[in-house]
């Protein structure tokens, strides 16, 4: 299973850590994902969605239905 947010696709980010030499190395961040189970008021159904912590902060302030419609719907 890929390390992905459900709803909004985020995943890891590549980069480079840069030594004080600037010598390069190939370094990864990952995504802070959650399993949560979510309750969408408009279809009245329990969902249990691997969801990132920036998502589960715009679900708060908008709403599951309105974070799936701005973000594509789950599949």
């Amino acid at each position: 299973m890929a390390r992905k947010c459900d709803i909004s696709g985020k995943g890891r980010q590549k980069g480079n850590t840069v030594s004080h030499a600037h010598n390069k190395r190939i370094k990864f961040w990952q995504v802070n994902l959650k399993t949560k189970r979510l309750f969408n008021s408009e279809t009245r159904t329990w969902t249990r969605v691997r969801v990132s912590v920036r998502m589960l902060r715009e679900i708060d302030r908008k709403g599951l239905a309105a974070a799936l419609r701005d973000h594509g719907s789950l599949s």
